[in-house]
């Protein structure tokens, strides 16, 4: 038997941040932090803590429930707290590359998250290295560390900026030391981080669902390009950096934050469920059912039959026990990849004309096998609607998307698509539609995924010339 890694036909998560500062279970409530946050990323966690005798550390590849045993929090000794959920956006998925990354420099011990991508990562790295810098990992998020313990400023806080200011991209931090919490959000905003407070004690994450989990009140979103401290003293905000049009990931919404966090100031279920009644105004069908693709297409497709009138149904039933490896048989099952994970209802489907909701088309190959699944299954016709708009550029800001090459739409008319994909009908959401479902945000949305329109160059990666905004 041949054991092998399962390449998702779908954008993969980027990563979970968590930090929480004077609280006597600060090991145990990140441990449950990171938990609620395992969907961004099941590569690797880590957890750092400080106490009087200095900063402890555990962390591992896998899954937080599975790295984390009583006896290890219990080692994770201290008040304070950040950890990290890691899903490779750079760096191999190596031990080495799980955060949160650790040092000790000329200001004391020091241990950092980051949930983003910094685009000038490379020239960085090697600029750090002509200097004499010294790299364990191959992440980006070490080259911060290094700007941190190489600058020339005289107190933390000003070399945490100062470091900053010389990094393109996307960047949503957790900073933890012998006396202070930091969390620092990108002056674009693309990745989500907020702010909580349980029996007392501040609270930074990705989402609002981890501090649910903690029984933690929501206080606010960090805003783009903030500093928060946080202290004996207090909690401090600080805007060190330039002002700019902010750009927020759209994505985070589509599929990337769970629909029960609140991020960028909205329900996530709220506009999820938006966008599929967006789809069906626009792209109506006469059909029988209404199914999502689970989980991901589960809060669109609930809008979609709300506004369309048909019926919704379960008729595909996801496996949530199935792990990034496994044993294939010797023997070749038809769409093993897909059936380990998704099983059709035949009594849902049999008969039906069905509209098939779904986040996102990536490749393709997952889609197409879906469509055979249904109609395996004896369904009459089967409709395709996607809840966003055709892919057709890679995200350079922390999320791992596949080349451009890769991208079924970069090269493909939705004719095309629907053809590959052998549905009877295929129809996204449009560009316009989508942002009609955020526009009282008052915030602007990255979209480079969909137009190429890239709000920071791409600088470490060999793609075609982007249309910077």
């Amino acid at each position: 038997m041949w054991q092998g890694r399962y390449r998702k036909d779908c954008f993969q998560e980027n990563c979970g941040v968590f930090g929480i500062f004077n609280h006597p279970e600060a090991a145990t409530l990140t441990y449950l932090g990171l938990y609620a946050l395992q969907h961004r990323g099941q590569e690797g966690a880590g957890i750092c803590t400080f106490d009087e005798f200095g900063l402890h550390h555990s962390k591992a590849r896998g899954l937080v429930a599975e790295i984390f045993t009583a006896e290890k929090l219990r080692r994770l000794k201290g008040n304070k707290a950040i950890g990290h959920n890691r899903y490779s956006t750079t760096g191999q998925s190596k031990l080495k590359n799980v955060q949160p990354f650790y040092a000790n420099y000329s200001f004391g011990s020091i241990a950092i998250g980051h949930n983003g991508n910094i685009v000038n990562s490379k020239s960085l790295r090697e600029e750090l290295q002509e200097k004499g810098a010294i790299f364990l990992s191959s992440t980006d998020t070490e080259v911060i560390i290094h700007l941190i313990a190489q600058s020339n400023e005289k107190n933390l806080i000003d070399r945490i900026i100062d470091s900053l200011k010389k990094v393109k991209g996307a960047y949503s931090l957790v900073i933890l030391t012998e006396n202070q919490l930091i969390g620092v959000r990108d002056p674009r905003g693309f990745r989500p981080l907020v702010i909580g407070r349980v029996d007392g004690a501040p609270v930074i994450a990705s989402e609002t669902c981890a501090l649910d989990l903690i029984g933690a009140e929501d206080v606010r979103d960090v805003e783009a390009g903030e500093m928060i401290i946080i202290n004996d003293d207090g909690i401090f905000s600080v805007k060190p950096f330039e002002k700019v049009k902010s750009s927020l990931c759209i994505f985070e919404f589509i599929y990337f934050a769970r629909p029960d966090s609140y991020i960028f100031g909205r329900s996530v279920y709220d506009v999820r469920k938006e966008f599929g009644r967006q789809l069906a105004r626009v792209n109506k069908v006469d059909a029988d059912v209404v199914i999502p693709v689970p989980d991901s297409g589960v809060v669109a497709a609930i809008g979609y039959a709300e506004e369309s009138g048909i019926p919704f149904d379960t008729g595909l039933i996801r496996n949530h026990y199935v792990g990034r490896t496994f044993i294939e048989p010797k023997q070749s099952i038809r769409n093993f990849g897909v059936k380990i994970k998704l099983n059709p209802v035949s009594s849902v489907l049999k008969g039906k004309r069905v509209v098939v909701i779904d986040d996102s088309i990536v490749r393709g190959t997952t889609s197409k096998k879906i469509v055979k699944m249904i109609r395996d299954a004896g369904a009459k016709e089967v409709h395709m609607r996607i809840s966003s708009p055709p892919t057709e550029y890679p995200c350079f800001y922390g999320i791992d998307t596949p080349t451009r090459e890769e991208l079924i739409a970069s090269f493909n008319s939705v004719e095309e698509i629907r053809d590959f994909v052998k549905a009877d009908s295929l129809a996204y959401l449009s560009v316009e539609a989508m942002e009609e479902c955020v526009k009282d945000n008052g915030s602007e949305f990255c979209k480079a995924c969909f137009t190429g329109d890239y709000p920071v160059e791409p600088i470490n990666e060999k793609k075609e010339q982007p249309r910077l905004l």
